[in-house]
């Protein structure tokens, strides 16, 4: 009964399993990418309530254009060699920031490889922080 109710309506059983893997894909790509994403207001909360470190993984040029006040500047293509920099803020929250919240799943997955437990990438970036119109220093 159920298998033929299954071939007859083949095209509506598709939509079904499409519609319930979309809705689980955000949950499993955030574990593959390698942390947490928190929003603009999150990450406020984390920097001001529990001293969250803010690492901006930006090029060099990206961060002195505008980033967010009192982040620690790590380039991603630098970020294996500067861990031993980064050691003494293992035991605080991380927040790590790009250009638009791609970037930053990499230095995430890199972070937690090497054991630090609470990393989160900031969702859209520099670019959603500057949209909330949140502060932003320039320069070095």
């Amino acid at each position: 009964m159920e298998l033929q109710f299954v071939q007859n309506n083949i095209w509506l059983v598709l939509l079904v399993v499409a519609s319930g893997a979309m809705l689980v894909w955000p949950m499993i790509s955030s574990r593959i990418q390698g942390g947490s994403e928190v929003g603009t207001l999150e990450a406020v909360q984390l920097i001001n309530r529990r001293d969250a470190l803010v690492l901006d993984v930006r090029d060099g040029s990206d961060f002195a254009a505008g980033h967010i006040p009192n982040a620690k500047h790590v380039p991603l293509a630098r970020l294996e060699q500067g861990m031993r920099e980064l050691e003494k803020f293992k035991t605080r929250p991380v927040v790590v920031s790009c250009r638009d919240g791609t970037t930053s799943a990499k230095a995430c997955a890199l972070l937690r490889k090497n054991g630090f437990n609470e990393v989160f990438r900031l969702k859209g970036g520099i670019v959603s922080w500057e949209q909330a119109s949140l502060p932003v220093e320039k320069g070095s």
